[in-house]
């Protein structure tokens, strides 16, 4: 591996004007193709396989035309105080507004709440209409949008109070201006660690390269792929938190090796078989945790997840082909390291020269002396940090969730005032009456069991479609939706079942946004062993077959269980019991979204083990070289520490600029990442992994002989490239008449 990526290196180095017209040409491809592509919204949602899923599919069956995907408005009106809806003058303008909202475009059905049951609260101050659209809610036009809003507005003029609840304005995910603080943020680590304005330039012209051809790929398939705005900002996100971090490993490592005088054609293809395959693997270890999102077998995670991975792969390529090329192009604008600060008496010049050791050697040093107590704190503040992880609670954001100055929200409240708290999240039940012998005595049935049930608020009459085949009875609970006590509703009635179908041979079915949720978490929950299996036992071989060890991949797999604990717990205590909430724009706290832990546990695996493939690689390359275990724990700190301490902050800096976005799931992950890589990075990776290692002496690097002669020997730490290259440089140099010096032997693996 290090072998070629050194050829490669020093190829893109020489022909550097073809890699820059590569990427550039595909770049330019990638941005015609967005900007000619058809448009696309949010994802549809779908869970194959739960049960709420079949009751949707059996109406888009049974009843074509009933649109029972389709987008809806909650029309909510409240009398001014002291009056009633119910007043001649009240009601004029509610039948005005309905009348005017049924003449729009892709309405299927408007109800009139003066004729709709239970559509008038008990107090007479509160009514709503119910706007059925023809299209799934990203799918409606925003022409249909601006007329609902536009009629609504002008329902207001007559002094009553107006607001608009359900899905159809629900908007595209959006983002703030935190990404730029962060980028900027990130820029300006890179100068300090880079010590240069061009060098700190490479890896954020790579990264936003690199973003930018994922970002517009996304953007130009996402109408034939169904690919919704929430995956191109997550792709975005990790396309330019790993791009520049990657760069940066690689452009740092060749600095090294100039500050040990080689040439800079060398030097390039040294960085780049070293600290390049360091970033292959770390990088294929993101993938492999992405890519394997597709496990649970929910469509949208799957696109997520392979299109972030998608993302990740092009930053790989670029990191190991631009940025040689770039170098190439910079010339002697890049200085050795140590060379600028040298001037000012930087801690890096200072170490390079040997007047005292770098922060990272010092911390070394102090772990190795104190390794049992360092292991011990580290992981009881881990453990710390997860206790909130015991009170998770998941669920998909409702109107509820959302910031009380937006119109949605209020609309929630208001139903909520005037209906109870469970209005907002009725239970559609769905009676397949097919196969029985009297449908309307079974559709009967279910109501009278469903009446008998605890948290019941209302039952509606039963349904039928026009071929009387299907019913279906609309459930408010007494609880909210997110509610534990609606979650039991839910399973009580599909407890009942089976005994309503051994009874009256018609099944029963429970769907609703309310169940559809509570079916995805559980498929979430359920899912959630099988993953980890996948990821953790897929990245163990790969990182066994990096360190030629077992333990050390063992470590790396508990150490980023820690971190990801850690990372969840804090989201839970920000997001869902409000902790400094306001300090990151959290108006509302609730349920954690049922995507969030399982995509955060993909996502924190795959950069905790970036940090591990670079911070251990630099130590197993000193071990190998014949260092005892424990100075290769401090030689790996000394050229691994500073390097890999820029690249956690860069993307810290680069996820937290996500915490401003409007859409809860990208707020949440943007700091559940970001808190995860502050845990990984500086507590996990600078802490407890140099503990162990210390603890752990030689048998860290133990690896059984047939094991070791059955898996391949990838070369991630270079030493068959230091040995050949040097090999062939000595002999160049000496004359053919004399004895030629024999190669030393290298330590055992």
């Amino acid at each position: 591996m290090a072998t070629f990526l050194y050829k490669l290196g020093r190829f893109a180095f020489r022909r550097r004007h073809f890699i820059a017209l590569f990427w550039a040409v595909l770049l330019a491809a990638a941005c015609v193709a967005a900007a000619n592509a058809p448009s696309a919204g949010s994802s549809s949602f779908s869970i194959p396989g739960v049960e709420a899923q079949k009751a949707f599919d059996l109406l888009d069956e049974r009843s074509p035309g009933s649109s029972a995907d389709g987008g809806s408005a909650n029309v909510v009106f409240k009398a001014p105080a002291g009056e009633k809806m119910t007043e001649a003058d009240n009601k004029a303008v509610v039948e005005q507004t309905v009348k005017k909202l049924g003449s729009g475009t892709e309405v299927a059905s408007v109800t009139d709440p003066f004729t709709q049951r239970n559509a008038v609260s008990k107090d007479g101050t509160i009514v709503y209409a119910q706007v059925k659209y023809t299209a799934p809610a990203q799918e409606l036009k925003d022409s249909t949008k601006d007329f609902l809003e536009k009629t609504v507005e002008e329902s207001r003029d007559s002094g009553l109070t107006v607001e608009i609840g359900g899905d159809a304005l629900d908007t595209v995910a959006g983002t703030g201006a935190g990404e730029i603080v962060g980028v900027a943020v990130a820029a300006l680590v890179l100068v300090i660690t880079l010590g240069s304005l061009v060098a700190a330039g490479l890896p954020l012209l790579t990264a936003l390269i690199g973003v930018g051809i994922s970002f517009a790929g996304i953007t130009a398939l996402a109408n034939a792929l169904d690919l919704g705005s929430t995956t191109s900002i997550l792709a975005m996100m990790l396309g330019l938190a790993v791009g520049i971090d990657y760069a940066l490993f690689i452009l740092s490592r060749y600095r090294g090796e100039l500050a040990e005088g080689r040439e800079r054609e060398d030097a390039v293809g040294r960085a780049t078989g070293t600290a390049g395959s360091a970033v292959v693997f770390a990088g294929l270890t993101v993938v492999i945790a992405l890519a394997g999102l597709s496990v649970v077998d929910v469509p949208l995670l799957t696109k997520m997840g392979i299109a972030a991975a998608c993302a990740v792969a092009i930053a790989v390529l670029i990191a190991i082909t631009m940025i040689p090329a770039l170098i190439g192009y910079a010339g002697r604008k890049i200085q050795p390291a140590g060379r600028k600060s040298k001037r000012s008496g930087g801690e890096e010049a200072k170490e390079l020269a040997g007047d005292k050791p770098n922060m990272g050697t010092r911390w070394a040093n102090f772990v190795v002396r104190r390794p049992a107590a360092v292991l011990m704190l580290s992981v009881v503040a881990l453990g710390a940090a997860a206790i909130p992880v015991t009170q998770l609670e998941l669920g998909l954001g409702d109107d509820g969730t959302k910031p009380t100055s937006t119109t949605q929200r209020q609309a929630y409240d208001l139903l909520s005032e005037g209906f109870g708290p469970g209005f907002n999240g009725p239970l559609m039940v769905v009676v397949d009456t097919k196969e029985s012998g009297d449908p309307k005595a079974a559709a009967t049935t279910v109501t009278d069991e469903i009446k008998s049930l605890k948290d019941v608020a209302t039952v509606s009459p039963a349904m039928f479609n026009e071929a009387g085949d299907t019913a279906t009875v609309t459930v408010i609970p007494n609880s909210k939706p997110s509610s534990t006590q609606t979650e039991d509703l839910v399973q009580a009635i599909r407890d009942q079942a089976d005994g309503i179908k051994a009874d009256t041979d018609a099944q029963v079915l429970v769907t609703g946004t309310t169940a559809l949720n509570i079916d995805f978490s559980q498929k979430l929950t359920d899912a959630m062993i099988p993953y980890l299996g996948l990821v953790v036992g897929l990245a163990f071989l790969l990182l066994m077959v990096v360190f030629r060890s077992i333990l050390v991949p063992l470590k790396a797999a508990l150490g980023f269980l820690l971190s990801v604990l850690a990372a969840l717990g804090a989201v839970v205590a920000v997001f869902q019991w409000g902790w400094l909430a306001g300090l990151i724009g959290v108006e509302e706290t609730g349920p954690i979204m049922s995507m969030v832990p399982i995509f955060m546990i993909g996502v924190v695996f795959g950069l905790a083990m970036d940090y591990e493939v670079f911070l251990v690689t630099r130590m197993r390359e000193a071990y190998v070289h014949g260092e005892n275990p424990k100075q290769a724990v401090v030689t790996g700190f000394r050229h691994s520490a500073r390097v890999v301490t820029a690249a956690a902050i860069i993307m810290i800096c680069v996820f937290a600029g996500f915490i401003s976005s409007s859409e809860s799931m990208i707020k949440m992950i943007g700091f559940g990442l970001g808190i995860a890589v502050f845990f990984d990075a500086f507590v996990v990776r600078m802490a407890i992994v140099p503990a162990v290692l210390t603890l752990l002496g030689k048998s860290a690097w133990w690896l059984p002989k047939w094991l070791d002669r059955a898996l391949p020997n990838v070369d991630v730490e270079g030493e068959g490239l230091r040995t050949g290259t040097e090999q062939q440089s000595e002999d160049s140099e000496t004359p053919s008449s004399e004895p030629q010096p024999q190669p030393q032997p290298q330590p055992q693996r």
